[in-house]
This record gives structure tokens, C-alpha cells and sequence, in this order.
């Protein structure tokens, strides 16, 4: 487990970036992927896929709903549609096309949803999408992915074109620490212990993958044992490793960077209040709209840090 993590993190690297070249990659292998944008391709950089694959390159305009009913029709073409826009308009203002024309038609539709949780930090609480998860998790049919690293952006999108049906892909707009080694496979709907411990287990996704190893490096020079499970599929999810995690350990904390309503953790509590309940601390948005500001500062000030999460585990601990 432990060659999955490399022993010093490389310097934050911006996983929009990281999603572009992504794109350009998978143009290589997949000629059937077409790309589409609500007329963001600058910010969430797949405009780097039109500047190689012109020809499969579509912008609709700031015109979301659209966005998705063109790639519906796309993929009843027989292409592999990814539609990109920021998170919280493929949860909001694109929904019902979502909902009915995509899921409920089990489309293989891709949605790269940018700029997720709170990383459109300066633009504000419009603009920040931490119900996101929730929305599409509860949407028939849907798939959800939430890579931690731009690593993982890379190797997360080839599964995601891969597999069959509407996939929401969820992805930050910043720099974020670069954790994974080249040994890191993942697979949809497949967990992936990043390190053992039996005192309690950190089940976490997204960029709180990165602040989850480093809470367990604390917990650990305070001889407390922390399991460190990644999600990068929050649906299907992976509930023989949740419930391995419950039993083997008896304390759970769930981190992620959303509300702590219908998420990561909504999905944990709803696996193990009908099978192996175990006390269970929830880290993230205590139900909130956060603000305007740098994006760490906000992490921090809305419950997401390190000693965040080190607080929880003792809290979890302590109810053993």
C-alpha cells in the first residue's frame, strides 16, 4: 500500500491542467470522444483537447441545458460525449436535462464537472458547488467519480470513457499536492487503502485525500493508528471496503471537500446504519455557503483542516 504514496509530494500542480492534457491523451487512443463546452473551455482547459481535435470539439455557449441535450444526441451517434461546464451548473441549472434526458435515458454521456466544491474560491457561493455529489448521487443510473491528484485525473478519465453509461466526473480548479505514485490503478467502484491502521479508519475523496494522509501522520505521533481509505467512486461505492473498514477498526470519519449532507459521508452512514454501525464523526460543510477568499483559507475556516480531521478521529475514537 504504501508505494502508492510518494514519500516526498511533488510541488501542487493544477489538476485543470492535469485534466486538459488528460483529454488530449485519450483523444489518442478513443477516436469515438467529443468534446463539449458551455463556452468555459480557458477556464477548465479543454480547449486543449480542441486545439489538437478540432473536428471533435463542440461549443455550445453559456447554454447549459443545451450542453447536455447535444451531447445526448451525440452519444445516440454512437461518439462518447464529455461535456464540460463548472460543477454547480451541471447540478443546478442543467438538472432536469440531467435528470430525464441523460439518466433517466441511460446515456453514455460524461460530465466533467470543473471548479467543484470551493475551489471557484474568489468567485463566491454561487459559484462554489458543495451539494454537487449529493444532486448527482441521487440520480438514477449515475456514476460519480472524484479524483485526488492529477494523477489521478489522468488515470481516473480513461475508466470513465470506458465505462458504460452517464458518469459525473468531479474536479477541482487549483493546485493541488501531487500524492500518487505511478503504482496508484484505480478502478471505478473500487476503494483503495492508502495506508493501514486499526485504531479507526479516515474515509475521504477528492483533494481531502491529501490533508487525510497528513491528519494520519499526526494521529500517528500520537500513537493513534489511522486507516486511510480512498473513494475515488462515491457511486457505485465500494461497500465491501466501508464495511471491512467498520469491522476491522469500529471508528469511521468521512472527509470530503462538499456539505456533509447526502456526500461521502451521507453514503457511509447509509451503508452502515444497515449493516455495521460504528460511531462516526463527518468532516466537511456543517450545512453552510461558505465566501469569497483564497482557496486554503476558506478550506480552512469551513471545517476541512488538518486538525479538522485529527479532532474527529479522537471524537470517533472516544465513542468506541
Amino acid at each position: 500500500m504504501a508505494e502508492l504514496i510518494r514519500e516526498t509530494w511533488g510541488d501542487p500542480l493544477s489538476m485543470r491542467k492535469a485534466y486538459g492534457e488528460a483529454l488530449v491523451e485519450l483523444g489518442k487512443t478513443h477516436p469515438q470522444v467529443v468534446v463539449l463546452s458551455a463556452d468555459v473551455s480557458n477556464s477548465d482547459h479543454s480547449g486543449m483537447f480542441e486545439a489538437v481535435y478540432p473536428e471533435r470539439f463542440f461549443n455550445v455557449g453559456i447554454a447549459e441545458p443545451a450542453l447536455v441535450d447535444v451531447a445526448v444526441g451525440l452519444a445516440n451517434g454512437g461518439y462518447i460525449p464529455i461535456a464540460n461546464t463548472f460543477s454547480f451548473l451541471f447540478a443546478t441549472r442543467a438538472l432536469e436535462q440531467v435528470r430525464t434526458h441523460l439518466c433517466y435515458g441511460q446515456q453514455n454521456v460524461k460530465l466533467a464537472g470543473a471548479y467543484s466544491g470551493l475551489s471557484d474560491s474568489f468567485d463566491g457561493p454561487t459559484h462554489q458547488s458543495i451539494s454537487d455529489i449529493a444532486t448527482m448521487r441521487a440520480l438514477p443510473n449515475m456514476t460519480v467519480v472524484v479524483p485526488a491528484d492529477p494523477l489521478a485525473v489522468k488515470k481516473l478519465l480513461s475508466r470513465v470513457a470506458d465505462w458504460q453509461g452517464p458518469v459525473f466526473f468531479r474536479l477541482c480548479r487549483n493546485e493541488v499536492p501531487q500524492i500518487f505514485t505511478d503504482a496508484y490503478a484505480p478502478e471505478i467502484g473500487k476503494g483503495v487503502v492508502l495506508c493501514d491502521g486499526a485504531d479507526m479508519a479516515i474515509i475521504c475523496c477528492g483533494v481531502m485525500v491529501a490533508r487525510s494522509l497528513l491528519a494520519a501522520k499526526q494521529l500517528a505521533a500520537q500513537n493513534i493508528r489511522a486507516r486511510v481509505a480512498e473513494l475515488h467512486t462515491l457511486k457505485p461505492l465500494d461497500t465491501e471496503l466501508v464495511l471491512r473498514c467498520a469491522r476491522e477498526t469500529r471508528a469511521i470519519v468521512t472527509v470530503e471537500e462538499h456539505s456533509i449532507l447526502g456526500g461521502l459521508g451521507g453514503a457511509i452512514a447509509e451503508t452502515l446504519v444497515t449493516s455495521d454501525p460504528v460511531p462516526m464523526e463527518r468532516v466537511g460543510l456543517a450545512d453552510t455557503f461558505a465566501e469569497s477568499g483564497p482557496y486554503a483559507e476558506l478550506l480552512d475556516k469551513y471545517g476541512l483542516s488538518v486538525s479538522d480531521i485529527v479532532n474527529a478521529a479522537k471524537r470517533a475514537m472516544a465513542r468506541k
